[in-house]
């Protein structure tokens, strides 16, 4: 399976900075990782596509990780381990993985560069992959729930400050568990 980042320099046509598009390269990889891990059915891969695309059609914003959970019939005291066997087998699957890390949610929100790069925040939000750390441009941060969103928001942070300055920062891209991740896109995105 082509990382994500080789799959969105490949994909003819595309702008850089289209949300919708940079959703469905999301939800067409994590699915495509979903299937290679044989964690789930086909109808519930069916299920999970579905209500993403329904969610995004409401812009409330959605992991297609935890929305699997809930198809597969996660309760919600156990939406967090459930959460994290998908994460787990999803970046088994993808080279190189982002490692999960335990202390996302106590790192400070960088509310001036949301407001330096208001389209990165808007894509943070729709993939649910906020900034966890900036320092200044150089050297930026994201993690997710998913794996997949994680590594597409940092591929995004890289071109759009390569773009604006002409420079490439030190971009780095985690893995959250599902407490700091709900933290987290509460904090930075009012859900």
């Amino acid at each position: 399976m082509s990382s994500p980042t080789q799959a969105m320099h490949e994909q003819p046509g595309r702008k850089h900075g289209d949300i919708g598009e940079l959703l469905r390269i999301c939800l067409d990889q994590t699915i495509q990782a979903i299937q290679a891990t044989g964690i789930a059915s086909d109808t519930e891969i069916a299920r999970t596509r579905v209500n993403f695309e329904r969610a995004v059609a409401k812009d409330e914003p959605m992991d297609v990780l935890e929305i699997l959970a809930r198809v597969q019939g996660s309760e919600e005291e156990h939406i967090g381990s459930d959460v994290a066997r998908i994460s787990h087998a999803v970046s088994s699957v993808i080279h190189p993985s982002p490692p999960l890390i335990p202390f996302a949610g106590k790192l400070i929100a960088p509310s001036a560069f949301y407001e330096s790069f208001d389209h990165l925040h808007k894509v943070a939000r729709a993939l649910l992959a906020p900034v966890i750390y900036a320092e200044d441009t150089d050297a930026v941060g994201t993690g997710a729930l998913n794996p997949v969103a994680a590594r597409i928001m940092a591929d995004e942070i890289l071109s759009t400050v390569d773009r604006r300055f002409g420079i490439k920062p030190f971009v780095t891209s985690v893995r959250m568990d599902y407490e700091s991740w709900s933290f987290l896109t509460r904090k930075h995105f009012g859900l």
